[in-house]
């Protein structure tokens, strides 16, 4: 997957993985995307983001590339841990007000880096939204990320989404990867 290279302006994907493979095909687009020279911004709803970091290590992948805004941990936990850099945390996976507010300020302070979003995922954010609210978000995220010409990639269980949602998603991306 190469972002708007060559005669391709792809730059915003739907990547659809079985679910017992979804947390390493997490860590293997994060290796290709930041291989590729992106900084990467992964919102995280599935995984906390300690989970995802120690994931990234075991994958020789570059920690100093990856910022999460993680919607998970503060959740679980009720309270956020101390000493984490490089990210942001959300109430709850449902606070979508929060959740785009975070991706503006990052996509503002990161504005001069080659920078990429992972959604992990949007299966996930189905536990705590109707799907109308979660395609609501998507279409602006994808819409916001066009505008300021930032790659994005949106991870979901392939059998996990309805055939309506599924839909909407494919009309907000470039591409689907199956």
């Amino acid at each position: 997957m190469t972002f708007g290279s060559g005669e391709s302006d792809e730059r915003i994907f739907l990547i659809l993985a079985a679910a017992e493979r979804l947390k390493q095909k997490n860590a293997d687009i994060i290796r290709e995307v930041t291989g590729q020279g992106y900084m990467v911004i992964v919102i995280t709803t599935n995984q906390p983001s300690a989970i995802l970091r120690r994931t990234y290590m075991q994958n020789g992948i570059d920690l100093t590339k990856i910022y999460c805004i993680d919607a998970i941990t503060k959740y679980a936990l009720g309270s956020v841990p101390e000493g984490v850099e490089q990210t942001t945390f959300i109430s709850n996976p449902a606070n979508l007000t929060d959740m785009g507010i975070a991706v503006t300020e990052v996509l503002h302070a990161r504005r001069d880096e080659k920078t990429c979003i992972l959604f992990d995922s949007i299966s996930t954010m189905l536990i705590y939204l109707p799907s109308v609210n979660i395609s609501k978000f998507i279409h602006f995220v994808t819409n916001k990320l066009r505008l300021l010409d930032v790659s994005g990639i949106f991870l979901a269980v392939e059998e996990g989404l309805d055939p309506m949602m599924l839909s909407q998603l494919t009309t907000f991306v470039d591409r689907v990867i199956r």
